[in-house]
């Protein structure tokens, strides 16, 4: 028998999370564990064990796994997972087999998106597009508090569209694991952010590297954030103009990037096609945990 809590699972590269909500939305259990070795059955069953150890907590529950790609509505299989190893196997219908139960599966950007929509950030504000800036790049809209998943699953998914305005520079840009060159997440992802900081210094740092010595006043720290914030302006431009969202708000690592709050909204106010910027850029309510409180949202 499924009780009144809910079970969220993420699914990312390099951890697994696991979540119960209970009828009011609280969090009342929260577990991690590194992503296992990338052989497809064993994060099955990883999966397997940690929503066990949820249940001895809050009891036989519907289950929600976000993961970093979609279900086809053609095959029934996952399509678009930057974690490569996910492609093409049935593995909402695989984890259900192991659970005994229907589970409901969405892109991590999804979940993440209607966490901060329902109790987040982005609370009572509407349309709202969540925004990944991690390993890769990803994005999720919510509508009056429904995630819109679109005809093809693939609604949000603004990573895998080509950085806007490109300076002569940035032609063509670097290669995406997709198969085409300039997605956006060759440019706004952490590592992305780390590969331009080394073109232009020598320097191989982290993204929070960077951020403390531009805080500490080092140029080149300071120029790469600077055009970081410039790349990412001109990427949500075009999303604000199709979509006319009430609020953006950013997650993955990059999220933590402070001075983004206050340096991308004047830039892409000069872009988009209006006399003014509605749309609130805002940091996540529910931190990296957002995204397995959205997978648990999946069930009413």
């Amino acid at each position: 028998m499924v009780g009144k809590a809910c079970i969220g699972v993420d699914l990312g590269g390099t951890k697994i999370e696991v979540a119960v909500l209970d009828s009011a939305g609280r969090v009342i259990f929260r577990q991690r564990t590194p992503t296992p070795p990338l052989d497809y059955d064993a994060p099955l069953d990883a999966v397997a064990e940690l929503v066990g150890a949820a249940e001895a907590v809050g009891g036989a529950a519907q289950v929600g796994i976000g993961i970093p790609g979609a279900i086809s509505p053609a095959t029934g299989l996952v399509k678009n997972a930057n974690s490569t190893w996910l492609n093409g196997r049935p593995f909402d219908r695989d984890v259900a087999r192991r659970l005994d139960r229907e589970v409901r599966a969405a892109n991590d950007a999804n979940c993440f998106a209607m966490s901060e929509a329902t109790d987040g950030a982005a609370a009572g504000l509407s349309p709202v597009f969540g925004v990944i800036l991690g390993t890769g790049v990803g994005g999720g809209i919510v509508v009056e508090g429904r995630i819109l998943t679109g005809a093809d699953a693939i609604a949000g998914e603004w990573g895998h569209t080509p950085l806007p305005y490109p300076a002569d520079d940035e032609r063509p840009g670097e290669r995406c694991w997709c198969g085409r060159s300039g997605c956006l997440e060759t440019w706004l992802s952490g590592p992305a952010l780390m590969r331009d900081h080394a073109r232009m210094t020598g320097r191989r740092w982290s993204p929070e590297e960077i951020a403390s010595a531009a805080e500490a006043g080092d140029g080149g720290a300071e120029a790469a954030l600077a055009r970081y914030a410039d790349r990412l302006a001109r990427g949500l431009s075009v999303v604000v103009n199709i979509l006319d969202p009430a609020a953006i708000v950013l997650g993955g690592g990059l999220s933590n990037l402070v001075r983004l709050y206050g340096s991308v909204p004047p830039l892409l106010e000069k872009l988009v096609f209006s006399d003014r910027l509605a749309a609130r850029l805002l940091p996540p309510m529910h931190g990296d945990s957002s995204g397995v409180r959205g997978a648990a949202r999946l069930w009413p």
